[in-house]
């Protein structure tokens, strides 16, 4: 959408555009991973005019597709008004910008934007038409594999498997408050799934039945015999008890227990994923405190536990299979607390986690991957949340080697 609208405005943007204007666009594509840094030098090139400058920014950001004119529209209409609607883009403004909201009911000021990796120049190789994803080579595959080879999980041929992925978003609801936003948070998503080369299936607005449906027919799909992993991402407003459906109200529990998830994708519901590593992905409130306490000085009292002696066991690994294994959940926050969301921009939790995938699915395992997301959270002079990893039954790393 935003890019078939942006494209109709070429001359007038290149006649229109300031240089400060230009500057913050470069920053904010930057900072969103659209342009590298040697973009936007060539776009800033010292000697060109400010027409020169957005000639090759617009014509740099309709080559990189959807997401990327999604994000220059958003920037324009959030920063410069005037100019939004002198290039007509007040179609693709969402409602109600410079707020930020919890996935909970409460509408609270804004929050600072992501910082984990800003000012860091990234080279980064386009992994399709409208997404970046930072490849890994065939050298730095062979290097992990040798190195790691009893400690990581094994990576099917790319053009043979048949990776599978879910996302199940709920923006609509009976009773709460639309969930202004998510939109962003699928398309940003399913783009970076499809990068890691996985097959996407969306599903929206879904009561809590229709969820567990959408699990117990993903957990039969026969594509997971010739898959090497899954991911399932869910996004929808939350508290402790679980994911909220469309119906949820005080009156109505249309909640979605996490155990269900892990339920219909275990070993006995889906043997296909079998010793496979199964990601889960939660967007959601779980709780109405924000996650932030004022410390004061104490001397704390530390006991020093010892790891009981425990008798011997016997061996039963060749007859039986563990019931719950190769799991790994991120939740966007901790117990009890709230998660925050943009309403133009989307969820900071998936923002930072796409951010963070992109640039380092190439080096990195997933487990550090999600440490480096948390890190990007430890700062607490905004909006207070920290994302969790809970229920992980991963026996060895895993390693998405995007490219390969």
């Amino acid at each position: 959408m935003a890019d078939k609208i942006l494209k109709e405005k070429r001359k007038l943007f290149i006649q229109s555009v300031s240089e400060g204007m230009i500057n913050g666009l470069l920053d904010e594509l930057l900072e969103k991973m659209v342009l590298n840094q040697e973009e936007m030098e060539k776009v800033k090139c010292e000697n060109a005019t400010v027409m020169d400058k957005a000639r090759a920014l617009f014509d740099s950001v309709i080559r990189k597709g959807a997401r990327a004119c999604q994000v220059c529209t958003t920037y324009i209409c959030e920063e410069d008004g005037h100019l939004a609607e002198k290039l007509g883009l007040s179609a693709v403004q969402t409602s109600g910008h410079h707020l930020n909201m919890q996935d909970s009911k409460e509408v609270l000021p804004s929050f600072p934007a992501p910082w984990a990796v800003q000012n860091k120049p990234t080279m980064l190789i386009s992994s399709g038409p409208e997404g970046n994803v930072k490849l890994c080579s065939p050298e730095e595959v062979e290097r992990i594999q040798k190195e790691q080879s009893a400690e990581i999980y094994p990576t099917m041929n790319g053009s043979s498997r048949t990776r599978l992925a879910l996302i199940i978003c709920n923006e609509e609801f009976d009773s709460l408050p639309r969930r202004t936003g998510a939109d962003v948070d699928i398309i940003g998503m399913e783009m970076l799934l499809k990068n890691l080369g996985y097959s996407v299936d969306v599903r929206k607005n879904l009561i809590a039945s229709e969820m567990t449906t959408e699990l117990e027919a993903f957990a039969h799909r026969p594509e997971h015999k010739t898959s090497d992993s899954t991911f399932l991402v869910f996004m929808s407003h939350g508290i402790r008890e679980g994911i909220c459906g469309k119906k949820y109200s005080e009156q109505v529990p249309d909640i979605l227990q996490v155990n269900e998830i892990f339920r219909n994708l275990n070993t006995r519901n889906c043997p296909s994923l079998k010793d496979k590593p199964k990601v889960i992905i939660i967007q959601a409130c779980r709780g109405e405190n924000e996650g932030v306490v004022w410390l004061k000085d104490s001397g704390g009292v530390s006991e020093n536990t010892s790891f009981p002696t425990t008798e011997e066991f016997e061996d039963d690994a060749i007859r039986k299979a563990h019931i719950e294994k190769d799991f790994i959940s991120f939740c966007s926050s901790t117990p009890d607390n709230v998660s925050w969301r943009h309403p133009t921009k989307g969820s900071v939790f998936i923002m930072r986690l796409i951010e963070h995938l992109q640039e380092y699915a190439c080096s990195c395992d997933v487990e550090e991957i999600f440490r480096k997301v948390r890190l990007s959270f430890e700062r607490t002079d905004g909006r207070v949340q920290m994302p969790t990893t809970e229920r992980v039954t991963l026996t060895r790393r895993f390693y998405l080697f995007p490219g390969y």
